[in-house]
């Protein structure tokens, strides 16, 4: 065997190892997790801002990625011909396509692509600097063939990596609720989690609370009354009104008020509850939570009145429903205890109409719809198209929901049975 066939043989065994390294450079580089490449980058890893580099452009590079891995693979297919040819003559060719068939298949494509999707980050840090060099030798061919390879597709009518979007909620969502553990603190994260994504899905008129729910006081009664009420209220912001409820002039807060009594010796004659009010927020219902969570930090405010397109007052809204959202309900001293749901047994609860549907589904983990109502009332007279008459029945996503108690056209009381196997 001549010095030169020897040369050309170990040649095909580099295009070989090449060929592996291309292909696990590929596939490493599309399942590697971006925020972990993020992270090694923020230790100062130069190896992973190099990979930052190449993801900036995913299309480029993994155009550079297959020219050279086709570039390699043909190179290594001429000369083992070529070699088989020497040694076998015409039947070499048979030879050569079957051995480097069955090498590129097992040690340029299967295995390094399966090391590759078990380590991504590992492999593509690995091979990032030689990944560099390659982009730039054969950036001219990549972008020709980038190129040809998008217009085709916009043609198609497909979509591009470039014109793709990252990770929408949805997505989010399923990664989160694949997060499966048994543990009740991990639950409770997966909880959290979807609360935040969904901030900028709710509205603030599905989380309110509902202004017949709301402490409100009169400016024009006693004012002995007004401080009582106020001071033994579980509340800290209280709405002032004059001449209608809809006329909302002002929000106590009881402690301004209970330093303005001490200030004045509890003299109420020296009290002016419009003075020491502070002027009311006003928003729209349709408010979504991550923006008026973003408002009450601008504006450094906790409490805020919704009014709907009309100007009605429909509630109240508070940094800490909006917290609660995120991560469930909050008690603290001055709250009362959490009422409206009521365990009768395993596969039966009975339920305030004014109960949320939200609050239902995070405490219940159930999933009824809270598009077209906010709370459980509202559900059951959406499902019926109609307002309900005591024992009437409706079944919603596998629940039966029954009317157990009215006062004239408003609903109660209902009764939720889960099924056996819930």
């Amino acid at each position: 065997m001549s010095l030169s066939l020897i040369f050309m043989i170990l040649f095909v065994g580099i295009l070989l190892i090449l060929s592996g390294i291309s292909s696990a450079s590929e596939t490493s580089l599309i399942a590697s997790s971006s925020n972990k490449i993020n992270k090694h980058a923020q230790d100062g890893n130069h190896k992973a801002k190099y990979v930052q580099q190449l993801r900036k452009n995913m299309g480029r590079s993994l155009s550079t990625l297959l020219v050279a891995n086709n570039l390699v693979n043909i190179t290594a297919s001429t000369l083992t011909t070529s070699i088989f040819i020497h040694l076998f003559g015409e039947n070499g060719v048979f030879y050569a396509t079957a051995l480097l068939g069955f090498f590129i298949i097992l040690y340029g494509e299967v295995l390094p692509k399966i090391y590759a999707i078990h380590f991504p980050e590992k492999t593509v840090m690995r091979f990032s600097p030689l990944l560099k060099a390659v982009s730039g030798l054969l950036n001219p061919v990549a972008r020709v063939v980038d190129s040809i390879a998008r217009l085709t597709l916009k043609m198609l009518g497909a979509k591009t990596l470039k014109d793709s979007s990252d990770a929408n909620p949805e997505e989010l969502r399923g990664f989160i609720d694949v997060y499966r553990s048994e543990s009740s603190w991990e639950a409770e994260e997966r909880a959290m989690l979807r609360g935040i994504i969904d901030l900028a899905a709710v509205e603030v008129g599905e989380i309110m609370t509902h202004r017949k729910n709301v402490l409100m006081v009169n400016v024009n009664d006693a004012k002995d009354k007004i401080i009582q009420d106020s001071l033994e209220a579980p509340y800290s912001r209280i709405p002032l009104w004059e001449g209608n409820p809809e006329n909302i002039i002002g929000v106590i807060n009881t402690k301004t008020l209970s330093r303005v009594l001490r200030k004045v010796n509890q003299d109420l004659g020296k009290l002016n509850l419009k003075e020491i009010s502070f002027s009311p927020w006003f928003i729209p219902e349709s408010t979504r939570l991550l923006d008026q969570l973003q408002s009450f930090r601008k504006r450094r405010e906790h409490f805020a009145i919704v009014v709907d397109e009309y100007g009605a007052v429909l509630g109240v809204v508070t940094l800490e429903d909006i917290l609660e959202e995120i991560v469930g309900q909050i008690q603290d001293e001055h709250d009362l205890e959490v009422s409206g749901i009521k365990r009768v047994s395993k596969q039966e609860i009975l339920v305030s109409g004014d109960v949320t549907l939200r609050d239902l589904n995070r405490e219940f983990n159930l999933s009824l719809p809270d598009e077209e109502a906010s709370t459980i009332a509202g559900l059951v007279i959406h499902e019926s198209r109609q307002i309900p008459a005591i024992g009437d029945k409706i079944t919603v996503n596998n629940l039966d929901l029954e009317v157990c108690r009215k006062h004239r056209h408003q609903i109660l009381l209902i009764r939720i049975n889960f099924p056996e196997n819930f």
